[in-house]
């Protein structure tokens, strides 16, 4: 099943797996905008891309979650994982407590694990903000987590130092 996976998105046109891996969690821009221009896309393209891709899951997330997460925790194995999951979230999102949708837009721009769209859409709902304004101050938090993660992966790559 894995490499059936890996196979088909290798298949892919690199626009798309640029826009997968940002959507996925975890990976989200942060993973597919080192993808992107590793594989030759332009700079540009890459950053509307993954932002493109990082924002699919956030309007679900903050208007499905809650209900879903409900129906899903009378089975136990689900219980169990939305516990960890909210419980997890919870201590990461001291930032949106305290400054909420500013400390949202900081939360999902600092691009490190655990720090994202997801999180910070889960953060959003578990703190009941306005969804509206959170899908807002997520995207924000995107963007400037895209314009973070291509500086770096250009400057690792060198892109800065050849510019005359």
């Amino acid at each position: 099943m894995n490499e059936w996976f890996l196979n088909s998105l290798g298949n892919l046109p690199t626009e798309w797996l640029v826009i997968i891996v940002s959507a996925m969690p975890v990976s989200e821009l942060r993973g597919a905008i080192p993808i992107g221009i590793m594989l030759g896309l332009t700079p540009l393209k890459v950053f509307v891309l993954a932002i493109l891709g990082n924002l699919i899951p956030v309007l679900p997330l903050l208007y499905f979650l809650e209900p879903v997460s409900e129906k899903l925790r009378k089975i136990a194995f689900f219980k169990k994982f939305f516990d960890w999951l909210f419980k997890r979230t919870r201590k990461k999102s001291n930032i949106i407590e305290k400054y909420e949708l500013i400390g949202l837009i900081v939360f999902v721009a600092i691009p490190l694990p655990m720090t994202g769209a997801w999180t910070g859409c889960i953060a959003a709902s578990l703190l009941k903000l306005e969804k509206k304004l959170s899908f807002f101050a997520v995207g924000a938090g995107v963007a400037i987590a895209a314009v973070i993660v291509t500086f770096l992966t250009l400057s690792a790559k060198g892109y800065f130092t050849n510019v005359q």
